[in-house]
């Protein structure tokens, strides 16, 4: 089963990457794709979140909080009730990110077998390609250069005037993983609201975890991860969802007592 999600993987980059003629345009495209067929769980996750954001405001939330704080087992059990009673599923909003980890971990290995340089590789790699779909002696092996990036290895931006490299990619990603996180936040109903809570910690180590990813792993993940993030950013915002002022909070006025 794992091989097939694999394979339909690899021959969609193939196939896109048949009609462009390069690899790193091909993810791009390939990522655009898979955004566009998770819009509507993304829409799922808005909904989910914006219901949970409620819940925190409701006062049959706030009473069962205050009242079973003391006994975890019977606070789950209420929330549970309250949950059902009004037709909220928790687990909404944490959907496409759990869907997006097999679409990570196929679409790594994916590019790694995509990118076959032994003849073992290569090898492989036919065993994987539907020749139907694919003229296989036109695009094997790819062309693994994108701008300055070996689309196989992690990434480093070597310049003649510096002694080091530079990891652009995780940079980047760290920083547009910030700030999709930021802009996907709704905002703190008070300082008991566990949702922001949970999420601000989410915040804090989740950009981190990303930029680890492409400092490590191979720069055609690292771009899928970077474009995945600004198309993200780009819906939540045609979508009206984005929270500019976690971005740019606003400050507070200066007390003149």
């Amino acid at each position: 089963m794992w091989d097939a999600f694999i394979g339909f993987f690899i021959n969609t980059l193939l196939f896109i990457y048949q009609l462009v003629g390069n690899f790193g345009v091909a993810i791009i495209l390939f990522t655009i794709l898979i955004r566009v067929v998770t819009h509507p769980l993304t829409v799922q996750q808005l909904k989910g979140s914006a219901a949970m954001q409620e819940l925190q405001k409701d006062k049959r939330w706030q009473e069962i909080q205050t009242k079973y704080k003391n006994d975890k087992e019977k606070l789950a059990q209420e929330q549970m009730k309250l949950y059902q009673e009004l037709g909220i599923n928790p687990m909404a909003s944490c959907l496409p990110t759990l869907i997006q980890l097999p679409i990570i971990i196929g679409l790594y290995q994916a590019v790694i077998k995509a990118l076959a340089t032994t003849p073992l590789e290569l090898l492989n790699l036919t065993r994987h390609v539907y020749p139907s779909l694919l003229n296989v002696a036109s695009i094997i092996p790819l062309d693994n250069r994108f701008l300055w990036m070996d689309l196989a290895r992690p990434d480093w931006l070597r310049l003649d005037f510096l002694p080091f490299g530079i990891p652009v990619l995780a940079i980047v990603v760290t920083i547009t993983t910030y700030l999709q996180s930021k802009l996907m936040s709704p905002p703190s109903t008070g300082a008991k609201d566990q949702t922001a809570m949970m999420t601000g910690m989410m915040n804090l180590y989740m950009p981190f975890l990303m930029g680890y990813l492409a400092l490590t792993f191979a720069s055609g993940l690292s771009l899928y991860f970077f474009v995945s993030n600004v198309i993200g950013i780009l819906q939540y915002a045609l979508l009206g969802k984005v929270n500019w002022k976690n971005l740019f909070p606003a400050r507070k006025p200066v007390s003149t007592k």
